[in-house]
Order: C-alpha cells, then sequence, then structure tokens
C-alpha cells in the first residue's frame, strides 16, 4: 500500500477540505481519466482497491497512472480510551482529495472497456466521481 517513506512531522492535523483543485485537474498521461467531484479524504487502502478493480478489468492491458498519493497520517484512539494522554497513534494514510482532481489515468485501451473500468473503481471509493476524455467529450465512452 501507499505511504511515504519519510515524514517532516509524524501526525498531522485534521485540517479541511475546501476550494476546488490548484493543480492535477486536467489529463497529463493518458487518454481517459477519473476526476474528483466532492472534497474528500481517500485512504491508501480505497486508492488500492480502485487500482485494482481498474488492472482486473483490463485484464492487465493498457496503461494506468494513479495521480493521487496518500501522504496525510490519520491518528486515532483505541476504543473505550479515557480524553487526554495525548494524540493517539496513526491508524492510516489518507490523501486530501478537491473537487476537480484527476484520481487515474488510463491509455491504450478503447473508450467503453476505461469507462467500466473507472466505474468500478468509482465504487471502491467514497466520492461521486466522472470520467474524462483528452478531447473533452465522453460521447463515445458509452457511459452517460
Amino acid at each position: 500500500m501507499l505511504q511515504p517513506k519519510k515524514m517532516k512531522f509524524r501526525k498531522a492535523f485534521k485540517g479541511r477540505i475546501k476550494g476546488d483543485a490548484k493543480g492535477g485537474s486536467a489529463l497529463n498521461f493518458g487518454a481517459y481519466g477519473l476526476k474528483a467531484l466532492e472534497p474528500e479524504r481517500i485512504t491508501a487502502r480505497q486508492i488500492e482497491a480502485a487500482r485494482r478493480a481498474i488492472q482486473r478489468h483490463l485484464r492487465r492491458q493498457g496503461r494506468l497512472w494513479i495521480r493521487v498519493f496518500p501522504d496525510v497520517p490519520v491518528s486515532k484512539k483505541p476504543a473505550e480510551v479515557r480524553q487526554g494522554k495525548g494524540k493517539g497513534s496513526i491508524e492510516y494514510w489518507a490523501a486530501r482529495v478537491k473537487p476537480g482532481r484527476i484520481l487515474f489515468e488510463l491509455d491504450g485501451v478503447p473508450g467503453p472497456l476505461a469507462a467500466e473500468a473507472f466505474s468500478r473503481a468509482a465504487m471502491k471509493l467514497p466520492i461521486k466521481t466522472k470520467v474524462v476524455a483528452r478531447l473533452g467529450d465522453t460521447s463515445h465512452l458509452g457511459a452517460e
């Protein structure tokens, strides 16, 4: 699973995810992409589950790029523990995703196959997403 090799600080503040994506909102590598429509934290497990769903559907053909990285440590205190005594230990890693961010990109596969693979990946993610094409027109994708 994805997680940083080194961090400047072990634990992070929760923070808020406000506004639209500043960068990473255009397709840079592939012909098709999966774009986030809602702000949310996406865990490393969810990213990995979506990646597996895509690659399993494509039967490992084409090329896949993951455009988000889980670099935020999310801490949690154990169940039935009293308040105080410091912040809990790191439970999982997450990526903060803003609306408009491209999560995955695909190339080397036909449009309808890419759309179906992305719809299967979207089921593994906690946010609403949409499939985008390089030309901006999704009429040939077959989904919608």
